[in-house]
């Protein structure tokens, strides 16, 4: 393995040093410079980087202070943050928020990471009047990722019908020059961040996309960045065995062959890092999981990934673990600092609640190995800003490591884009189903219609299953009636709309 372990090195020295490093869309990876901006290849991006944070870090301090205040709120200061954005723009922030935010935030945080209608109301009714005092920060690189757009028009939408102005409110983080981008510099929003070419969503914790948040909620933001820095250093030794990176991706490899055959069951035995397993699905599957080779060989490779936390593993899948299906090797993130130091007690002689703690992740571990169970032990002193900048940076460089050892490009997601596409083909097909259904409707009498007379005029007859789903769920939301039969017993229903819209007929 030594040599492949070189080329890897090799590899992300030159990605470091600016080589195109996606070859399938032709860019630089550079979120290692994020937090080490003279590492960048030229003074252009250094700038960029450096002036970035300058700007957020003042923003985020006005408007903990006060000097930048809502317009119409009676706290007469922002009390909220409401975080518009999905995928790598939310996993970072959440995970992130549930790790370092103080129990009394200067800002608290919430998130719209979905299209859920369902959950956009919730969270803007969890606001209530505080919706004056809330800084809404929409994150989306292109601007038109559709989950972002709808979040956006839903809470403008709740906006304009609480009488306020969304644009005070409102700041932007994107690619510049973006739809997004222009939309809130035209609209005169509060502020604008830049989202960088060169930084992919699932590694811009340490972009203005993680930063910002993380920097409303009183986190020490240039700790995070200081450790995710001092755990780049480490992993830049090309001696294997003194690489922390390396190691864990060679863990990977053994643990699988190199092939995805078993799954990584992430369990950090510490209720603040809950979401960390959440965090490291997107990181490691988009990045792992691929079709083909950079030889263009398919190969469909992957690691899976999921987990909990300790110890309610222990009542939850350890069991399987233990004794069912060997599919998979075990991470346990152990924090060795219970509470801060003065604040422990003994629930017992010689006993306190951490040491429970710690006894169930070590005799997991043990009982997990006594069953020839592997297990990864990724140990930290605390959790701090600094140590959660480390292990950001601990798994990114591993994922980087385990692509080159496997000859895949760990920094594209062709499979995510081919699930927009599809996705844009359904809500394409519901335009038509509409159309037909509504030139239906406009006939006297009604003309009530069959799936299959549905299909036969969309000129859609092998998509009949995709228009029954598309039919199904308008009828549950009272867009579509059915007048014949039930959705239970496809065949046997005619549908029609509700009422004849003559103006969609001409448009």
């Amino acid at each position: 393995m030594e040599p492949r372990f070189q080329a890897a090195f090799k590899a992300m020295e030159e990605l470091e040093k600016g080589a195109i490093a996606n070859p399938d869309e032709g860019r630089m990876v550079g979120h290692y410079w994020l937090r080490d901006p003279k590492r960048a290849p030229n003074s252009f991006l250094r700038v960029q980087i450096e002036n970035t944070l300058e700007s957020l870090l003042k923003f985020s301090g006005d408007v903990v202070s006060g000097k930048i205040k809502p317009p119409s709120s009676p706290a007469g200061r922002f009390t909220q943050v409401l975080s518009v954005g999905i995928g790598g723009s939310a996993l970072g922030p959440q995970f992130v928020a549930e790790a370092l935010a103080p129990d009394v935030p200067p800002l608290k945080i919430r998130f719209i990471d979905n299209t859920d209608p369902a959950g956009i109301d919730h969270q803007i009714a969890q606001l209530g009047d505080e919706l004056a005092s809330t800084l809404v920060i929409v994150i989306s690189k292109s601007g038109g990722t559709p989950e972002t757009r709808n979040g956006l028009l839903e809470v403008q939408k709740a906006f304009r019908e609480a009488g306020l102005s969304f644009a005070k409110q409102g700041v932007a983080i994107t690619q510049e020059n973006s739809l997004l981008d222009n939309t809130a510099r035209i609209e005169g929003w509060l502020a604008r961040f830049p989202m960088f070419d060169w930084v992919g969503g699932r590694t811009s914790e340490m972009s203005a996309v993680g930063l910002l948040p993380a920097a409303l909620q009183g986190i020490d933001i240039k700790e995070m960045l200081a450790g995710g820095k001092l755990m780049d250093e480490a992993n830049r030794t090309t001696v294997l065995k003194n690489n922390p990176a390396a190691l864990l991706a060679l863990c990977w490899y053994w643990a699988t062959d190199g092939l995805g055959s078993k799954d990584m069951v992430v369990l950090p035995y510490k209720d603040s890092l809950l979401l960390f397993s959440r965090y490291l699905q997107q990181l490691v599957m988009e990045s792992i999981g691929k079709e083909f080779d950079l030889d263009g060989n398919r190969v469909n490779q992957g690691l899976t990934v999921y987990g909990n936390k300790g110890s309610t593993d222990q009542h939850a899948y350890i069991q399987q673990l233990r004794d069912g299906v060997h599919n998979f090797f075990v991470t346990f993130i152990e924090v060795l600092r219970d509470r801060p130091p003065g604040h422990d007690w003994e629930l017992e002689p010689g006993v306190t609640c951490g040491d429970y703690l710690f006894g169930m992740l070590q005799g997991t571990r043990s009982a997990l190995y006594s069953n020839d169970r592997e297990s990864i032990t990724v140990s930290v002193e605390e959790v701090t800003p600094r140590s959660v900048g480390a292990l950001i940076a601990l798994y990114e460089r591993a994922v980087g490591i385990y692509a080159s050892l496997v000859n895949i490009n760990a920094y594209h997601q062709p499979g995510v884009e081919a699930g927009k596409k599809a996705a844009g083909e359904v809500l394409a097909l519901q335009k038509r189903v509409l159309q037909v259904l509504n030139e239906a409707s406009c006939k006297e009498p009604v003309e009530p219609l069959t799936l299959e007379e549905v299909a036969d005029r969309c000129h859609s007859l092998d998509d009949i299953e995709m228009i029954y789903k598309i039919i199904a769920h308008m009828a549950a939301n009272d867009r579509v009636l059915i007048a014949e039969g039930s959705c239970g017993s496809p065949r046997s229903i005619k549908v029609f709309l509700g009422e004849c819209n003559v103006d969609a007929m001409y448009s």
